[in-house]
């Protein structure tokens, strides 16, 4: 098992799940930091095309960006959230990019807000 790509899947009550990888490389602090912490669980929250939920972390910035492409996963530090983006679209503030959906973003179209999200290792 490679260490610096982590296969997760993230599953959304009654709609299903989608497979991803958390990629160390991106942010290494935060990869390692949410790998820990797995399982983590959470209600979603949507803010224009991006869905996320509180999780128990508190860590700073990582290699900010503020530009996110669709598929993106991300950890939010002022939020203390885990974030899924369904677009490339500009965050409400800089994310550290944790990693990437590889399969079934489409069930995210159907979250709603206070849906809950699941991610676990694979």
């Amino acid at each position: 098992m490679s260490f610096s790509r982590i296969p997760v899947k993230i599953s959304v009550e009654g709609l299903g799940e989608s497979k991803a990888v958390l990629i160390r490389f991106l942010s290494p602090r935060t990869v390692d930091a949410i790998v820990r912490l797995l399982p983590i669980e959470g209600r979603a929250a949507i803010w224009q095309s991006e869905i996320y939920f509180e999780i128990p972390l508190k860590i700073g910035v990582e290699k900010p960006k503020e530009i996110v492409k669709k598929g993106d996963l991300a950890y939010w530090p002022l939020g203390k959230a885990f974030c899924i983006f369904l677009n490339d679209m500009r965050p409400h503030s800089p994310v550290n990019i944790i990693g990437q959906i590889t399969e079934n973003i489409d069930i995210f179209n159907g979250v709603r807000s206070g849906a809950k999200i699941r991610v676990e290792k694979t």
